[in-house]
């Protein structure tokens, strides 16, 4: 099949049983019928079991030694969710 974008040909892979075309020059993306789904009930599964922490306030010294931390260790990176996982081709 080829990509619609720039007429390359588009890879396939396969990640959580989800087949998934790319193409390697434009890095664009198409899922077949019902794959977008299965991702959807897929990310729906995995994180309707994550604990959600209740909300605290930090007190005014708990904010400035994170900030200093930050200064000294660099900023915190986010956690990649699922789809970092899916589309990371590289």
């Amino acid at each position: 099949m080829k990509c619609p974008h720039c007429n390359e040909t588009l890879m396939m892979s396969e990640r959580f049983n989800i087949e998934i075309d790319y193409c390697p020059r434009c890095r664009g993306i198409w899922l077949d019928k019902g794959e977008l789904e299965k991702m959807l009930d897929f990310a729906e599964h995995k994180y309707a079991a994550a604990k959600v922490e209740p909300q605290r306030d930090y007190l005014d010294n708990e904010y400035e030694l994170r900030k200093r931390n930050e200064k000294f260790y660099g900023k915190q990176h986010k956690k990649r969710g699922f789809l970092g996982d899916l589309f990371d081709f590289d």
